[in-house]
C-alpha cells in the first residue's frame, strides 16, 4: 500500500492546545489508577505464548519510562525487552544498526517474529524498524507516534532543540510523506484526543487491510501504563501471528 503524496500546504493539523499540554500532568494520577487495577487487569487478560515483544521508549526517555508496560507483558507470558539504547534523542545510525540486529538475533533464535510497541518518537522508529525488515516483524504498536499528519504538529520541537544543542530539525517532507505508508505488517496504532502533546490526527494509521485505529481516553505521558492501552495490546499479542 502507498498513501497519497500531500503537499505541506495541503496539511493544516496543529500542536495541541496549551489547555491539553498542561492537562499533560494528569499522568501521575493516572499513574497511580494503573497501580490500583494492575492486579485485576492481570486476572483478566489473556495469556501470551513467551515470544519476543521489544518495547521503545519516546524522545527524551530511557528503558525506566517503559519498565510499567514491559513488567505487565513478562507477566502474561512474553519476553518484553527494553531497547537497550539509554536516552531516546532520535534515531542515529549506530542505534538503527543496533535495532536491526537485534531483532534479527531475537528471531534466528527464537524462530519466531517479534513483536514491536513503541512509545511516541518509539513508534515512528518501531514502524520503520518493521518496514526494512518484515520477515522478523509479527506486529507493530504506536502509542501516540507522530507518523502521520505534519511532523511539526506537536510540543516536543522545543525540547528537541534544547537537548541536541540547539541544532534545528531539517523538515524532509518527502521522506516523512514517504513514511506515512505503513509498513507491511499488521499495525495498531493507538492514540488519546486528549493527548497535549503530539496531536491525535498525527498518530493514526491510513486505511489499509493490515492497518488500525483505537483510540484511548488519557494523557501522552500516560499511554505506556494506560489500562486501555494496554488491554489492546495483550488482545492483539494473544491473536495467531
Amino acid at each position: 500500500m502507498t498513501v497519497p503524496f500531500l503537499r505541506e500546504d495541503e496539511v493544516d493539523v496543529r500542536a495541541p492546545s496549551p489547555l491539553l499540554l498542561i492537562a499533560e500532568t494528569r499522568a501521575y494520577a493516572e499513574y497511580l489508577r494503573f497501580l490500583a487495577v494492575r492486579a485485576k487487569l492481570l486476572r483478566e487478560l489473556p495469556r501470551g505464548d513467551g515470544h519476543a515483544v521489544l518495547v521503545i521508549p519516546g524522545f527524551g526517555t530511557r528503558d525506566h519510562s517503559t519498565r510499567p508496560l514491559r513488567e505487565m507483558l513478562r507477566a502474561l507470558g512474553y519476553d518484553a525487552r527494553g531497547w537497550g539504547q539509554g536516552r531516546n534523542l532520535g534515531m542515529r545510525g549506530g542505534i538503527r544498526d543496533a535495532l536491526r540486529t537485534l531483532i534479527r538475533q531475537l528471531h534466528e533464535r527464537e524462530g519466531r517474529k517479534v513483536s514491536l510497541v513503541g512509545w511516541s518518537l518509539g513508534g515512528v522508529f518501531a514502524r520503520e524498524l518493521a518496514r526494512a525488515a518484515p520477515e522478523c516483524v509479527r506486529r507493530v504498536f504506536t502509542l501516540g507516534s507522530p507518523f502521520n499528519g505534519h511532523p511539526n504538529a506537536n510540543n516536543v520541537y522545543a525540547l528537541w532543540k534544547i537537548m541536541n544543542r540547539g541544532a534545528a530539525a531539517k523538515l524532509d517532507w518527502d521522506g516523512f510523506q514517504r513514511r506515512r505508508t505503513p509498513p507491511p505488517v499488521p499495525c495498531t496504532a493507538i492514540h488519546s484526543k486528549n493527548d497535549g502533546i503530539v496531536a491525535w490526527r498525527c498518530s493514526v494509521e491510513e486505511q489499509a487491510p493490515n492497518t488500525e485505529n483505537v483510540e484511548v481516553r488519557g494523557s501522552h505521558f500516560g499511554l505506556g501504563y494506560n489500562p486501555e492501552v494496554i488491554r489492546v495490546i495483550a488482545d492483539r499479542l494473544a491473536r495467531p501471528a
